[in-house]
């Protein structure tokens, strides 16, 4: 088709959305509109809860790569050694080591199982941020014995309705809590502190000194189970653990996202899913619409189509015309819906969504966007050439008795 004939098609357009029904095309151009924001929007959420939960990992759990025991091993020997040789590698800010131990934590007739963690607070600040999370009380200091932090989980709230799951009760900082650990030693403990992460693995954590954990044991400790370890932020992770293993360390290295897929791939294969389907039905919608105002816009025009066809207008022309009516409507659409998404993002930035892992506030990408706005367009070409082609497609005398 000639640019001529393109020019022709444009003018046409233009000429019956500007005398056509107002009312119409506007509500039009809303549903449009209304459509692509339910394409990015429950998108842009579901990324915004993997980005949450993403976060909360690093920052309270696994800092950028866990190092883990060997095959059929339960600890991690030699670990002052190992800190040393982690601490000089490139892309490494800090390593932090870990010591846990089964325990029964008891408190005036509570009693719960759980894990108590042996962590050296001076590394554990560099590398985590609970020490920046403490509801009450302080974090621990290097050295100190007799004393505990627990997460909000474990310690129980006021309301009873908000625990959701075993905890000690109502603990406070300064409660005195009794720990019986694996090993047969039971220490009570005065309470330090209470932290809240806001996610709810990390919040039924309970934490100790390494001094502490060498008392309970009785001799000194150079064995850990597990270090986690916070890299350079201009670095990507995967090129850190490579230069790890390039230094010689045979123990298990993952970075985060190694063990979020372990952990939660088939939870984010399903929000995937979730995701498509939201973005084939919003399409499914935009065609039907726009099939619909097409083809009443077709209909109410067969007697001018086939005025059109009688003077000479080529069926492609015709055609379309309508294309360019049914794309020039999802333009308006289109535009409408980035400043509705756009707006609806920095208000839910503002006032984030609660979960109960954290805030969430939406995550929309320029690919999303990019993306969503093509398919809308394939979408709309389709939902307006069908129409326009079978009312095109009549003989000049069907049209005009119309």
């Amino acid at each position: 088709m000639s640019l001529q004939h393109l020019k022709v098609s444009f003018f046409l357009a233009i000429r019956g959305l500007s005398r056509g029904s107002r009312g119409s095309l506007y509500l039009s151009i809303l549903i449009i509109a209304m459509v692509f924001t339910n394409m990015i929007f429950m998108s842009s959420i579901i990324m915004g809860v993997i980005k949450n939960s993403e976060r909360s990992i690093i920052e309270y759990q696994t800092g950028n790569i866990l190092v883990g025991t060997k095959d059929n091993e339960q600890y991690i020997e030699d670990v002052s050694s190992l800190l040393d040789k982690l601490n000089r590698i490139p892309g490494v800010i800090r390593a932090s080591a870990h010591y846990s131990m089964g325990a029964t934590l008891k408190n005036e007739g509570n009693r719960i199982g759980g894990t108590v963690t042996a962590v050296r607070p001076d590394d554990e600040r560099m590398v985590t941020g609970t020490w920046k999370k403490m509801k009450e009380g302080d974090y621990l200091s290097d050295g100190e014995t007799g004393e505990v932090i627990i997460g909000i989980q474990t310690a129980g709230h006021k309301d009873k309705n908000e625990d959701m799951g075993a905890s000690l009760g109502y603990v406070r900082t300064g409660d005195p809590v009794t720990i019986e650990y694996t090993n047969g030693v039971t220490r009570e403990y005065r309470v330090k502190g209470i932290f809240e992460t806001r996610s709810y693995q990390a919040d039924m954590d309970v934490f100790v000194t390494w001094n502490e954990m060498e008392s309970v044991l009785g001799h000194p400790i150079d064995d850990s189970t597990g270090l986690i370890i916070k890299t350079s932020p201009d670095l990507p992770e995967a090129q850190v653990k490579q230069t790890i293993l390039r230094f010689g360390v045979q123990e298990k290295v993952k970075t985060w996202q190694d063990l979020l897929e372990e952990a939660f791939g088939r939870a984010i294969q399903s929000f995937s899913i979730i995701n498509s389907v939201t973005v084939i039905v919003s399409l499914v919608i935009a065609i039907v619409v726009l099939f619909i105002v097409i083809m009443i816009k077709t209909l109410n025009s067969r007697r001018q189509i086939g005025v059109l066809k009688a003077i000479g207008v080529e069926k492609s022309i015709i055609i379309n015309n309508y294309l360019f009516q049914v794309l020039l409507l999802t333009t308006a659409g289109t535009i409408l819906g980035v400043c509705i998404v756009e707006g609806m993002v920095g208000l839910l930035t503002l006032y984030p969504i609660q979960f109960p892992d954290g805030d969430v506030t939406p995550y929309a990408s320029a690919s999303d966007l990019i993306t969503n706005t093509i398919l809308l367009f394939i979408a709309a070409a389709i939902a307006g050439y069908i129409p326009a082609w079978r009312v095109a497609s009549e003989d000049i005398m069907t049209a005009m008795r119309a």
